[in-house]
């Protein structure tokens, strides 16, 4: 059983140590808190041939993670593609690029189904009824989603602007939904009173610390997916900087438990330049952040004031890596990118994370045969309006094969003209 491997929770300030209880924030210096695990004895139990034995879903890992018994949603969540992008990295100049897809994560097309399926089951650990969530979108789609399987009363606070994807792959559920005024760290804000009044399970305030762990399950699969060897370098999307920070902490636990040899990752961080505090300050050289209004249409990742920042800051400058953020026509441009090279369509978030690896290629940062891994997070579906002024529109004619015949025409007068223009750019 997973619990005799849980310690408990841990200030990530102080060290100060509490019991495994619904509680995120320390008493003594309001640091975080999070899981901490005894992985010596880890080490003993797991190896690479195990987990390779067990079911391709997230809970192969099941040691390194906070429940203490069998999962009660996302059984089949997890261990989504790895895929060797070579037409991207042709264009790109990388010879050894992959995407890792959360973009067909089950059940709701994106990272947050695994970091839902252990808040959620924790929920039930706990003994909650209720469980609830601020929310820019694809946390919202999740929780609304599992809480049906887990038989849960569910509230999802989210913006009320949030792209119409979003709104709907949410409200489908039957579940309660409120639409909030303002950006989301108004939402957060809200959220982290109603907790307090109502005493509900919220994922992202009070089960924080198990929330999150379940995002290092993404970084332990592309390790084990690159024949159990760390990434030279992973570009990660930030919203709240909790991702970045945990796909850090995977690599660092499976070294430490002796399945990989070595935890050598640099961590980018990608964000939108409408909405970049985390990215700012490591570029500024800053130790904190400062919290900005966010202006994008990467709204699955615009908070101003996220809540990990700090240490997301701190893993990236620690690991040797570098941040950088893009326009919202930079992000459109990496959309249409890795679909037209690798077939992926991936959310506004996704777009961020390629446009950055393309700047980060050009800074010189990223080698020509490095090992490079682009976090790609969540389904281009959800977002559909960001790419509409970008998309051509179908060419349409009447059910005649004259008129077929005239429109291929017209196909290779246009591949003509854009020939040159391709071979000038």
């Amino acid at each position: 059983m997973p619990a005799k491997f849980i310690l408990g929770l841990k200030c990530r300030e102080c060290g100060r140590r509490y019991d495994l209880k619904p509680v995120h924030i320390c008493e003594y210096d309001f640091g975080p808190l999070e899981v901490d695990y005894d992985y010596e004895a880890i080490a003993k139990a797991v190896s690479r041939e195990i987990i390779e034995s067990r079911p391709k879903n997230m809970w192969r890992y099941a040691e390194f993670l906070p429940l203490a018994g069998d999962p009660i949603v996302g059984r089949n969540t997890g261990f989504t593609p790895l895929v060797r992008a070579e037409r991207l990295g042709k264009e790109l100049g990388l010879k050894n690029l992959w995407i890792k897809n959360d973009a067909v994560n089950y059940p709701t097309l994106s990272f947050k189904d695994r970091v839902v399926s252990v808040a959620l089951s924790k929920a039930k650990e706990f003994g909650f009824d209720t469980v609830a969530c601020a929310t820019t979108g694809n946390l919202g789609n999740s929780v609304a989603a599992q809480s049906i399987r887990a038989g849960l009363e569910c509230f999802i606070f989210m913006p009320a602007n949030l792209e119409q994807g979003k709104i709907i792959g949410t409200s489908v559920y039957g579940v309660h939904v409120v639409g909030i005024g303002g950006n989301y760290d108004g939402v957060n804000r809200l959220c982290s009173e109603i907790g307090n009044k109502f005493g509900w399970a919220f994922a992202n305030i009070n089960m924080r610390p198990y929330y999150s762990e379940g995002s290092k399950t993404y970084g332990m699969e592309l390790c084990e997916q690159l024949g159990w060897k760390a990434p030279d370098h992973v570009i990660v999307p930030m919203a709240g900087g909790s991702l970045i920070c945990k796909i850090k902490k995977a690599v660092d636990e499976l070294h430490k438990c002796g399945l990989i040899d070595s935890n050598h990752t640099k961590i980018y961080g990608a964000q939108a330049a409408g909405c970049a505090p985390i990215s700012t300050a490591v570029k500024k050289g800053w130790e904190l952040f400062k919290p900005v209004k966010p202006d994008t249409i990467a709204r699955s990742i615009a908070i101003g004031n996220p809540a990990d920042g700090f240490y997301a800051i701190k893993n990236i400058t620690g690991s040797g890596g570098w941040s950088e953020d893009v326009t919202d026509e930079e992000l459109v441009e990496g959309i249409k990118l890795l679909a037209r090279t690798e077939g992926i369509f991936t959310e506004t978030a996704g777009g961020v994370t390629v446009a950055v690896t393309k700047k980060l290629v050009e800074q010189g940062r990223l080698p020509a045969g490095d090992t490079v891994v682009i976090s790609v997070t969540g389904n281009g579906l959800k977002t559909i309006e960001a790419v509409m002024p970008a998309v051509p529109k179908p060419d349409v004619i009447e059910a005649k094969l004259s008129d077929f015949e005239a429109l291929v025409e017209k196909i290779k007068d246009r591949s003509k003209a854009a020939a040159p223009a391709a071979a000038g750019g």
